[in-house]
């Protein structure tokens, strides 16, 4: 098997590309006047700044982000919540019309759905009926997709989520490892909810699997989902790749200040993710007393996959209630399954009184 490096598996418009240039890219100090971006000198909404562009390279809300989470300002790439960093890899990766990506499926379904939007091929390794990686089957699948070449097309991506969505349940570290080191494309593992888990992070392996990307997000255990900001981790080469394709002001400066502003909490982050993981046992002993719950899968995520007799039936009877879940039991290896988010003490009480009122 040939070792590509990173420039040749990048698309090679990608690769020669001369990114755009902005008023702030080339302007970072401070000064009395501003006359280079084409900005309205007013600001409408109260002298916040909303009349100025923000900072493209997001240099303030980094060093908070490697301040709290120890991750070299370097290595950081942010954007617009993690879709945006996953829309952004496989534009810089995957030729339209040729290339693929791998998924570990079930899974996240953004994967396939930027596939789709960029016109690139989708393959599927199916996890085991426990959702945990079948070796020998994705030790064979890698033998087979690593036949390709830049030139001739060929699977560019690999996209593992762990802790998983939607089963919930984390990968090995190692059994990571050995998969990124077997494919020769670039391996992407997105880390959502690794902060409800016990697991240690992929960015551990970054030293050893140089074609590695770890997915972060603010959205979960920090709680700004409605601000949308997720963290790309790698080595410089894909960090400068992704730094030419993305959008110039791709972050509202609103954002990258909510964001700063949250990372000053991380004491309370961490407790509410400890509350959270005790709820989450607490939740799923409970169901799994529910006589109509046939499992309740295990998981280090904010979230639990569970098998029930009738999930049309149940999402219905608790939307009537004004209780709202997930109904997964379409995406195939999750039949009969529902996903319940672990809300606050009193929401996941509510819930449970619902499900073991559906029994008598």
């Amino acid at each position: 098997m040939n070792d590509f490096t990173i420039r040749e598996l990048m698309r090679p418009n990608i690769a020669t590309l001369v990114p755009y240039s902005s008023a702030r890219n080339e302007f970072t100090g401070d000064a009395k006047v501003f006359l280079d971006a084409n900005e309205n000198w007013r600001d409408f909404v109260g002298d916040r700044g909303l009349n100025r562009y923000p900072d493209p390279q997001h240099l303030s809300l980094k060093k908070k982000i490697a301040a709290v989470m120890g991750i070299p300002e370097s290595s950081l790439v942010i954007g617009n919540g993690s879709d945006e960093t996953i829309d952004v890899l496989i534009r810089i990766f995957c030729t339209p019309h040729k290339d693929k990506i791998l998924l570990m499926s079930p899974t996240y379904g953004a994967y396939e759905v930027f596939a789709h939007i960029n016109d690139v091929g989708v393959s599927h390794c199916q996890l085991k009926d426990d959702f945990s990686f079948d070796l020998p089957r994705m030790d064979a699948v890698c033998h087979l997709v690593n036949n390709g070449t830049p030139e001739s097309g060929m699977h560019k991506m690999l996209f593992i989520c762990s802790p998983n969505n939607p089963s919930g349940n984390s990968f090995p570290l190692e059994e990571i490892a050995m998969v990124a080191q077997r494919f020769k494309g670039i391996t992407v593992v997105d880390e959502a909810y690794i902060d409800f888990s016990e697991q240690t992070s992929a960015v551990t392996l970054l030293d050893s699997c140089p074609r590695l990307v770890v997915l972060r997000t603010l959205s979960k255990s920090w709680a700004l989902a409605n601000v949308r900001v997720g963290l790309a981790v790698t080595n410089s080469e894909i960090v400068s790749a992704m730094h030419k394709v993305k959008y110039p002001y791709n972050l509202s400066g609103v954002a990258q200040h909510l964001a700063e502003e949250a990372l000053d909490h991380a004491d309370e982050v961490k407790a509410t993710v400890l509350e959270i993981r005790r709820e989450r046992t607490r939740v799923s002993e409970r169901l799994e007393k529910i006589s109509f719950v046939e499992k309740v899968f295990p998981s280090d995520a904010n979230f639990l996959l569970l098998r029930v007799a009738d999930p049309n039936l149940l999402c219905e009877q608790l939307r009537q209630q004004g209780i709202i879940i997930r109904n997964r039991s379409t995406i195939r290896g999750c039949f009969g399954c529902v996903r319940i988010t672990i809300g606050s003490k009193q929401e996941n009480d509510t819930l449970l009184s619902a499900m073991e009122s559906m029994e008598n």
